[in-house]
This record gives C-alpha cells, structure tokens and sequence, in this order.
C-alpha cells in the first residue's frame, strides 16, 4: 500500500472516531462535567452541526487551494480542537472544542476520495477510494470500541491525546511523502460550482437526499446513546459494554458491504427495504434491552442494518439518471 493512501487513511479514520466518540464516553463525560446524559449526547449535535453548517464553506473557500497543503491544513484546526478538548474544563469549552474539531470533516474526506483515485494507478481507482470509505467502518469497529476502552480506564481525556497522536502522524506522513503537485481538483475547475448548485433544481436528487438524510439522522441518533443504555439498562459493565461496541462495528462492516451490493442492484428499492428493516430492528431492540443476551443480539442486528445505509450513496448515479454533479451530492449525504 502506497504511504500516501495510508497516511490519507489514518487521517480519515481519526476523524471517524473524533465523530463517534464521545457516544462511548457519555457516562464519563457527563460525570465528570457535571452534566445530564443527554447533554453531554448534545456533543454529539455539536460536531454534527459543525461539519453540516459549517463544513459546506469551508469546502467552498478552500476550493483552489493546492490539495496537499489543503489536507495538511485541515489537521491544524482538528488537532487544535482535540487539545482544546483535553484541556476543556468545563461543558461550554468541550462543545467549542466539539465544533473546532468538526470544520475540518466534510473537506477533508471529500479531498481524500479525489485524492485516493488521482495518486492511484490506472484501474486501481476504486480500491483506493473502497480503502477510504472503509475507514468509517474501522472507526465503529476498532475505533470506537478502543478510544471507550482507553475513556474508562485513562479517563475520557486520554482518549483524545490518542486521536491528536494519530492524527499527527497523518499529518505528517502526508506533508512527507505526498507529491506537491497534483491535477488540479474537479471542483475547482470553471463553472464546478455552477454544476453542483444545478442539483437543487432535480427533484430526484432532492428525494434522494431527504431519504438519506433522515436515514442517517435515525442511525446516529439512535446508536449516540447505545453506551448508556446498554449500561443502565442492560446492565452490561463497562468491560462488556467495549466488547459490545466491538460487535456494533463488526455489524455495521457486514452491513456497509450488503449495502453496496443492494445499492448495486436498485438504491431506491434498497434504501425502502432497509429503512423498513431499520424501524423493525430498532423496535425490537428497545423490548429485548432488558435482557443482555437478546440486547447484544439485536445491538449486532443494529448496526448492520444501520451502516448499510451509508453505502447507498455509492449508488448515487443511478438514482441521479447519471448526472456527474447529483452524484457526488448525494455521495455527501452521510455527512449531513
């Protein structure tokens, strides 16, 4: 595997996890912060709102700016953001921090897709950019788990030293190895931005967009206070809630690659078939929490059918009628 890919995948799984993370560590976190459950699960809003309000400029400002000092920037504020959380001391500086941190997200793993296909040779292309993708499913399954793991037995403070450690060394492993000159980026091309502002005037992809949308806002809204209760109301201990989190991530692998064979086969009919399925399993996780074994069945359950969603975006073309410009919209949906 190129250094370059590597290092570019590093710095996408460390924004996986920063995204993910705090729902680990929301019993610490609010312990430790003096504040209820759901407003430490508020952090989670925060980010959220960062890369969706945001993240949309920043991607807009930054369009001609040279890609490798682009992704090498984009760490400054990210890093900064997960220092200032670990020195945050109180609820306030920690959502600020949150917000900081989260400016960075959308442009960057945009940038990383384009810059996985541009450094990879000729029919390799989709490997690369697979590679990339695949780094969200890490984060959920190796990530998460881990930095939750690190929250309860360091305190929750270490866990982000150990995302700002990564992240710089993605940093640096791109500005070092990564060329410094590179075709210039499609969306920073005459008229590029005229295109994708286009797409608002198709109804298909505006379909497209809500579907997937509130999709997403179900999975993450759910799984954001899984931790909690899995603790307080399953009664798992917080060695056997990482465990768990473990499984969570190995189901939302399993679901990301059935995902992408439905969304091969027909996205819309696919998108119904698992926002169906989604309902279902969500209810039968809320009566089976009560009963450990059944809970983690169902946890499992969760989040395959809940990532696969994420792959349907991949299937964007399709639903698009082909248009280049719809496409990678709605290929951004999950960020929202």
């Amino acid at each position: 595997m190129p250094i370059t890919l590597f290092a570019l995948m590093l710095g996408v799984f460390c924004l996986g996890t920063a995204e993910i993370i705090i729902s680990g560590l929301l019993p610490v976190v609010s312990s430790d912060l003096a504040v209820t459950i759901p407003d430490a699960g508020l952090l989670v809003t925060g980010y959220a709102l960062g890369v969706t309000i945001i993240g949309p400029f920043v991607t807009l400002l930054t369009s001609r700016v040279p890609r490798k000092t682009l992704v090498v920037g984009l760490m400054v504020p990210f890093i900064i953001g997960n220092l200032w959380a670990v020195l945050a001391s109180d609820y306030e500086m920690l959502m600020a921090a949150r917000i900081l941190t989260s400016v960075s997200h959308g442009t960057f793993v945009a940038v990383a897709f384009s810059l996985a296909a541009t450094l990879s040779p000729p029919g390799k292309q989709g490997s690369a950019m697979a590679k990339i993708a695949l780094d969200f499913n890490l984060a959920n399954a190796l990530g998460g788990p881990l930095g939750t793991f690190i929250g309860q037995n360091l305190g929750w403070r270490a866990t982000f030293v150990a995302i700002v450690i990564v992240a710089m060394i993605s940093m640096a492993l791109i500005a070092v190895f990564m060329p410094a000159k590179l075709p210039q980026a499609e969306q920073s091309k005459p008229g590029a931005m005229r295109r994708e502002l286009s797409s608002l005037g198709n109804p298909t992809f505006i379909f497209a967009v809500i579907k997937t949308v509130l999709a997403q806002g179900a999975v993450f809204t759910a799984s954001t206070y899984v931790v909690p209760l899995l603790m307080d109301i399953s009664h798992f201990s917080p060695s056997a809630v990482s465990a768990l989190l473990v499984v969570f991530g190995i189901g939302a692998i399993m679901g990301n690659f059935a995902g992408g064979r439905l969304a091969d086969k027909h996205v819309m009919r696919g998108v119904t078939t698992v926002l169906s399925s989604l309902v279902i399993v969500l209810v039968i996780f809320w009566m089976t929490s009560v009963v450990t074994v059944l809970s983690a069945i169902t946890l499992f359950l969760f989040g395959a059918i809940g990532f696969s969603i994420i792959s349907f975006p991949a299937g964007a073309h399709s639903v698009t009628g082909g248009c280049r410009s719809d496409a990678r919209a709605v290929s951004k949906c999950p960020s929202l």
